[in-house]
């Protein structure tokens, strides 16, 4: 008895204290993995000394005395401070996430690979002109020079996901760059999920009035009728066999990545400020995630004779470039323009030889690739990667399409992101050289994808918009125009061309002295090309008419104020009339009844009226139209003010609210009482019964995910960034929620990831932000330190005089030639 008193004591004096010790150390030497804000280091490929200054925010000003050089020090700095959020970029662009993460993303690279995005990323690259080959090379050395330095001592060299998940990145290329950016293009696909739920509705047997009814086009835009697409693809009829949720649900990790982009910039002319300059404003609506999208820096080429080329905005970790921003005469805003650049083609396979596909010349045989994924901790996954003369073969079970195409076929993808030429990164090193509005219209024909409508302002008081990007040309006999899946054995659905680059949306100067975008329709009636039929509703875009189109005489401050409004004219229409339809109701709760009664639509963190009518949105959307969608209900679970305006309406093309599921024959006003219900017993389920505590901001913050620690708990805590947060889907302050996401369907996934804000009168009084922090090691301080800043519309400014970033530098980065 004695001796085991012995062990324990021992134990308690000796290995727990230890134990605790090697804890202590361990913490330490990982917590040094943070980014020293000062220090030295040589760099084989410069060829003259660059400064790396951080200033009080931690945003870097590199200053070289050429281009080359400061991209080089751009590139050590991104691998110093992003790395892992590059890696995970990259990794998954060359469908390879399964290496790292296992077998929960091994469909994410079965997609991307089938789609082959990383081989058209190594043919990209060979195409650049040597010129920006060499820019594009020279960043790549300094990604490569902090992979391959010593870092310092006791310290991790790497942030605490490579020393978790035991993993260790190798060298980049050239081709890594390129797929960064084409990944971009991936977030902001859109109109490919679009063709997959008409495919399904005509599947259940839909007709186009009612497919209209579920997907209902902008107003103003006139569709031609859809073809009966059960007849034109030979579509089956009868009961869709099971697993289509499942095959859907498999691709979870996906959806993360291709969370649809959205984005709101304008850009007011002189004639209608305080300095007689335009001020610019933009920001991109993308998936939150930890650490943020973007990266601020401030980039500078001094020359010997005193003069210097800045650049100062939002950089993308794993590429050369100032995507938003301004360099010394100009500023420029990006939303995504929407347009239909993808079509799925159904192709039939031989009977008699599973190897050929029907074209309109007969038979031809796929192109075929073996594809091995590996996935760490499980065996190989191998496929055959397949192609057709429209792309590549998309998987059987992606979207559960097997589930709803005639047996015997697949679906190909055309899409312009695919393309060997793809020279976009080469329209944003011209960035440095632009001295006006026409210089950046004319200087964007190199941009190929994602299409993004740009506005633009420069000293001298012009602005103006461009819209560049490659858009397919369809044939006038082409009733489909790429809102559904089309036969690929007919010629007429095939792409005729792109839309010349002259020919593009573009204005210039125009008459009311403002520009601005939402994502909606952006160009006229007289506009002769086709872009898209799935435009974004347009409520985004009629706030800022209302805010900007009629004042004059605005200020930064004015212009801040409409970047976070919060005032949701979306629900404003939609609120009276489904409050009308529940009136004088016994079975409504009378006192949510009258808070949403009273309620001015500002979707306020701070208050309850956002917090019930988003619940309630949500389980009336579910209970209208569940019953109708089976199990395509899940994926189109979402808030669609348009479609319920029109369920709601008098003329629907069908009966929607009532549920085929029962006997009785419900009205709209009973499927909307008993959604009330339901939305009540939800929120009471997550919040409490006392309602006094209740406030939308409880529950609907800005989700910044870190990925993959968000799925692993207690990590998510740790590294997760999460902050409440005012507006919605369809303020102009955007933070929208997943209805799908039981966990919670109120947290804000997607939302305003950078805002900018530029005076034209003088550059430097312009401002900046983005959701997290410029730090991606969740040991730094600049890890979360922009989050409440960002929530409260606050935001930095980024001055380009040295003198006036000296105040609380955090250090100086001195790289040297060898």
């Amino acid at each position: 008895m004695r001796r085991i008193i012995k062990g324990l004591l021992w134990i308690v004096f000796s290995l727990i204290p230890l134990a605790l010790l090697a804890g202590g150390i361990g913490y330490v030497w990982l917590a040094r993995s943070v980014a020293p804000a000062t220090g030295e280091m040589v760099l084989a490929d410069l060829s003259a000394p660059v400064t790396v200054t951080r200033d009080k925010n931690a945003v870097p000003h590199i200053v070289g005395s050429n281009v080359d050089d400061v991209l080089t020090a751009l590139g050590f700095v991104h691998a110093q401070e992003r790395l892992w959020q590059m890696e995970v970029t990259r990794m998954a662009g060359q469908g390879r996430l399964s290496e790292m993460f296992g077998d929960k993303t091994v469909s994410t690279d079965r997609f991307l690979r089938s789609l082959g995005v990383y081989e058209s990323a190594v043919a990209s690259a060979a195409a650049l002109d040597p010129a920006d080959r060499k820019r594009v090379d020279a960043y790549v050395k300094g990604i490569n020079a902090f992979i391959n330095s010593k870092g310092r001592s006791f310290a991790s060299k790497y942030s605490p996901e490579f020393v978790i998940l035991g993993y260790k990145p190798d060298e980049w290329t050239a081709a890594d760059v390129i797929v960064t950016l084409k990944m971009m293009s991936v977030t902001l696909a859109a109109n490919i999920d679009q063709e997959v739920f008409r495919l399904k509705f005509a599947r259940l047997g839909m007709t186009d009035a009612e497919i209209t009814d579920l997907l209902p086009p902008v107003e103003g835009d006139t569709p031609p009728p859809m073809p009966d697409l059960k007849q034109l693809l030979g579509l089956p009829s009868g009961t869709i066999k099971t697993g289509a949720l499942e095959a859907e649900q498999q691709f979870a990790s996906l959806n993360a990545i291709m969370s649809t982009g959205a984005s709101n910039n304008w850009v007011v002319g002189g004639a209608r400020t305080e300095t007689g300059k335009p001020i610019l404003a933009n920001d991109p609506h993308l998936g939150l995630m930890a650490p943020a999208v973007w990266y601020l820096a401030h980039l500078e080429v001094r020359g010997a004779d005193g003069g210097s080329r800045n650049l100062v905005g939002v950089t993308l970790p794993g590429a050369p470039l100032v995507l938003l921003g301004r360099n010394d005469r100009l500023a420029w805003g990006f939303t995504n323009t929407g347009s239909d650049v993808q079509d799925i083609f159904v192709e039939r396979i031989n009977p008699a030889n599973a190897n050929e596909y029907q074209t309109p010349e007969g038979f031809a045989p796929f192109q075929k690739q073996p594809v091995t994924i590996k996935v760490k901790g499980a065996s190989d996954v191998t496929f055959d990667r397949l192609v057709t003369r429209h792309g590549p073969v998309l998987p059987a079970d992606y979207r559960g399409l097997d589930h709803y195409l005639p047996e015997n076929t697949v679906a190909a993808l055309s899409w312009t992101a695919l393309a060997s030429d793809d020279k976009t990164i080469s329209a944003g090193l011209k960035l440095w050289d632009f001295a006006n509005v026409t210089d950046f219209q004319n200087g964007m024909r190199d941009f190929v994808t994602p299409m993004q409508s740009m506005v633009i302002a420069d000293v001298d008081g012009n602005i103006g918009l461009i819209a560049p990007g490659r858009v397919p040309v369809r044939d006038p006999a082409n009733r489909i125009m790429g809102r559904a899946p089309s036969p690929g054995w007919d010629a007429t659905y095939d792409w005729k061309g792109t839309i010349p680059y002259e020919e593009l949306p573009r204005s210039y100067n125009p008459a009311e002295n403002v520009i601005g975008t939402a994502n909606t329709k952006m160009v006229d009636a007289a506009y002769p090309h086709f872009l898209t039929f799935d435009w974004d509703e347009a409520w985004r875009f009629e706030r800022i008419k209302s805010l900007l189109y009629g004042a004059n005489q605005q200020s930064m401050e004015t212009n801040r104020k409409a970047q976070g409004d919060a005032y949701s004219n979306a629900y404003a229409v939609l609120g009276p009339v489904m409050l009308k339809l529940i009136e004088g109701r016994k079975d409504v709760d009378q006192a949510a009844f009258k808070q949403l009664s009273q309620w001015d639509y500002v979707e306020d963190r701070n208050r309850i009226e956002p917090l019930l009518f988003n619940a309630w949105l949500r389980m009336a959307t579910k209970r209208i139209v569940e019953d109708d969608l089976g199990e395509a209900f899940p994926t189109y679970w979402q808030g669609r003010v348009s479609a319920m305006l029109r369920w709601l309406g008098p003329n629907p093309a069908r009966d929607w609210c009532d549920d085929g599921r029962t006997p009785e024959k419900e009205s709209c006003g009973d499927v909307l009482a008993l959604a009330l219900g339901d939305a009540l017993k939800d929120l009471d389920g997550r919040l409490g019964p006392d309602r006094s505590k209740w406030n939308w901001g409880a529950v609907h913050y800005a989700y910044g995910a870190h990925r993959p620690f968000a799925q692993v708990s207690p990590l998510d805590r740790i590294f997760n960034v999460d902050v409440p947060a005012s507006g919605g889907a369809f303020t102009l302050d955007r933070a929208k929620s997943l209805f799908t996401d039981e966990s919670n369907p109120y947290r804000a996934v997607h939302g305003t990831s950078y805002r900018g804000l530029f005076d034209l009168a003088d550059l430097n009084r312009s401002t900046y932000i983005q959701t997290t922090g410029q730090s991606g090691n969740v040991f730094s301080a600049n890890y979360r330190d922009f989050a409440q800043k960002w929530a409260d519309t606050q935001a930095i400014t980024i001055p380009t005089d040295e003198k006036a970033y000296q105040d609380g530098l955090l250090g100086i980065w001195r790289l040297k030639p060898q």
